[in-house]
């Protein structure tokens, strides 16, 4: 699937809007201006926004509890999202879900997901609908490492695969589960070696390459949407930021960090578009300006927004 300069000039947006994004809550959580935890994305930008590239805004998608890169993708308000965050009743949730709980069904976003594999049974429900309607929409569902080797993954993989489902397995393996290394917790190298149990495709990409994700997912998402059922990409990347803000990652190698840092995604990614005249310096920095500008307003809009009301604790509660 080829990109117009338009479409590459916006991915370069999206992952600078992540970045942006993600860096402010970084700043506001270590104020204790944020109530809760986060989990941030620093550093796996590529992923989400090469993943959500190429969908449409009637497609859906699955989070997790490191959600903000995949909302912003997909095209969520930040008004919303950074309202949510600082528990206002602005949010997306009015406050009551924070950080892990972002959901927009009117832009197919099916929810950031606390639970750790929760996404793939939520993901297969929505192909299932799909199917059910005829329609030639599908569904992404975003999982981590640790996700990988939780029985509702393996089980949304097997069920997805024998009723053809319209779902794509987009793994983003960014080489721990808290703190427990891949390599001590699967014996398999590669996590999309798991796809030929279910007789899926199953694709390893330079996660840090936005482009190299977005023809992986590009690629299973027509698989999907011509009724040839699941396909499983695996991204290897890296969460510069600890599993959870506060995280004091004691259980890196020295200098682990510092040789993915070299790998960031969006100056890679920044560096091709200005070799190839598809950016220049003053349009980098006309794209830098105008985020941190809506940035501002969607902080502007959380702080001056109220806290919920105690007698609404109860409102909206289902279960």
């Amino acid at each position: 699937m080829s990109l117009s300069n338009e479409q590459m000039v916006g991915m370069y947006t999206t992952m600078v809007k992540i970045r942006q994004f993600e860096t402010r809550v970084q700043g506001f959580f270590a104020e204790g201006k944020i109530p809760g935890f986060v989990h941030l994305y620093i550093g796996e930008e590529a992923v989400a926004t090469g993943a959500c590239a190429g969908l449409r805004i009637t497609d859906y998608i699955t989070s997790t509890h490191r959600g903000h890169g995949h909302l912003i993708a997909k095209g969520g308000d930040l008004k919303q999202m950074m309202g949510e965050i600082f528990g206002r009743t602005t949010g997306y949730c009015k406050g009551k879900g924070g950080s892990m709980h972002i959901a927009d069904i009117d832009l197919g976003i099916l929810g950031a997901n606390g639970i750790v594999g929760g996404g793939g049974p939520l993901a297969n429900g929505a192909g299932l609908a799909i199917k059910a309607r005829k329609e030639d929409n599908v569904a992404v569902c975003f999982f981590g490492d640790g996700a990988s080797n939780q029985g509702t993954t393996q089980e949304a993989l097997n069920l997805a695969s024998a009723w053809k489902l319209p779902v794509v397995f987009v793994n983003e393996n960014n080489g721990y589960g808290i703190s427990c290394p891949t390599s001590k917790s699967m014996a398999v190298t590669d996590i999309a070696d798991r796809a030929a149990a279910y007789d899926i495709p199953g694709v390893v990409v330079d996660g840090n390459n936005v482009l190299d994700v977005f023809e992986a997912v590009s690629e299973a998402v027509k698989r999907a949407r011509s009724g040839d059922g699941p396909s499983l990409i695996e991204c290897k990347t890296y969460r510069w930021r600890g599993h959870f803000e506060g995280d004091a990652c004691v259980y890196r190698e020295p200098g682990e960090l510092e040789r993915w840092v070299e790998k960031d995604p969006i100056p890679r990614f920044e560096n091709k578009l200005l070799a190839e005249g598809i950016l220049t310096p003053e349009t980098v920095a006309e794209i830098k300006t105008a985020v941190e500008k809506e940035l501002e307003t969607a902080v502007t809009f959380a702080l001056d927004s109220p806290l919920p009301d105690p007698s609404d604790l109860t409102r909206d509660v289902y279960a």
